[in-house]
């Protein structure tokens, strides 16, 4: 693995060294040491973001017990719970959040009850809060009508089309839609523009782990107008570079492939509404701080790869694509996909999915006559 792959910062590394104290006694573990050792045994069967976001979560646990002075999980009691809980409330953490932190303690102390550094009593004495419904899922999406404007703009506008904006929008909205670690994956060989569609493939030795590791391994057709997109991209705006890998990206940057922190503020960018309308905001585009690389995220009406995921999955809900169909190109089970990605409206709701089932209502029938 190349020097910048392994220095990347969102990625989490550790290497345990194997311990013993001459018996069958379980040595003595600091919270820091039990968490490291816990997730370089989970690191075999889960993807890297899942190990990094457990050890972001458990760093402010970490630190607590440090700041405490406790040096050993073997002194944790339920006591020393409840004040870890309370002091993270008193930071003013929101309840998602708290349940994400709590959630995943649990499992780090279930691990240490296995081994035998805690009672095992003790993971059940983490009780994560119950997260109300509204906050449990975020409802941000790229609108439908926006979506379409800014294809449209994109594609009637010489100066930007086949931009890299406009072909990082188009795989966001019609190539699965993918996770952001999917479109940073694809290679010029994973395209195939005769047959129209793109393959995602999971290599986490060459820096392009997908979410759902050899799961998440799939081929998605692609609609004609994505398929142009592409090849227009291809021909004229992508820089022809390799990886440190020797690959090829499909998106690329002037040294490569590009980082997620890139195409997260590539995608912001691309989503500005002053591209295609007045500013909803009132600012001058032509003075707007938020047409800029650095300032994009920070326009309230942007939107992250993830929310473009999100309203691309309620747009082909609404378009009557059935859900199981969804979620196979989507790489999403069924009840995550209902969850978490397809946010109708009410008024999608009726207008969309319900009522082409309005004349089922009427007692006529097909010739008229009542029943």
């Amino acid at each position: 693995m190349s020097q910048s792959a392994a220095n990347s910062p969102e990625s989490y590394r550790v290497c345990i060294e194997p311990t013993a104290d001459g018996g069958g006694r379980a040595p003595e573990l600091s919270a820091r040491e039990a968490r490291d050792r816990w997730l370089a045994k989970i690191r075999a069967s889960r993807a890297e973001s899942t190990v990094s976001a457990y050890h972001y979560r458990m760093k402010h646990f970490v630190e607590w017990c440090e700041e405490q002075g406790i040096t050993s999980m073997s002194r944790l009691n339920g006591w020393n719970i409840e004040e870890f809980e309370a002091h993270r409330r008193a930071q003013g953490l929101k309840t998602t959040s708290l349940n994400n932190e709590l959630g995943t303690l649990k499992k780090l102390l279930e691990y240490c009850a296995r081994i035998e550094v805690v009672d095992e009593s003790l993971p059940d004495k983490v009780v994560p809060p119950k997260v109300p419904s509204e906050e449990d899922v975020d409802d941000t999406r790229l609108a439908e009508e926006d979506a379409l404007q800014l294809l449209d703009y994109y594609e009637n506008s010489p100066d930007v089309r086949y931009s890299r904006g406009h072909v990082l929008l188009a795989l966001g909205w019609f190539a699965g839609p993918p996770r952001l670690g999917a479109i940073r994956g694809l290679d010029l060989g994973d395209y195939h523009p005769d047959e129209q569609y793109v393959e995602y493939k999971h290599r986490p030795d060459e820096d392009t782990p997908l979410k759902n590791n050899a799961n998440g391994e799939r081929a998605v057709s692609l609609p004609g107008r994505a398929v142009e997109v592409i090849d227009g991209y291809l021909e004229k705006n992508r820089f022809d570079v390799r990886d440190d890998y020797g690959r090829e990206p499909l998106v690329a940057s002037q040294r490569g492939r590009p980082s997620k922190n890139a195409i997260r503020a590539w995608m912001y960018l691309a989503t500005v509404p002053c591209h295609y309308t007045a500013c909803p905001h009132g600012n001058d585009p032509d003075t707007c701080e938020y047409i800029d690389y650095s300032k994009a995220s920070q326009c309230p009406s942007s939107r992250s790869p993830h929310q473009v995921r999100t309203g691309a999955i309620t747009w082909m809900r609404n378009r009557g694509i059935p859900v199981d169909v969804v979620a196979a190109r989507a790489n999403a089970s069924v009840s995550i996909i209902e969850k978490h990605y397809d946010k109708p409206n009410y008024i999608e709701e009726m207008e969309k999915r319900r009522r082409p089932y309005l004349d089922k209502l009427d007692f006529e029938d097909g010739e008229g006559d009542i029943e």
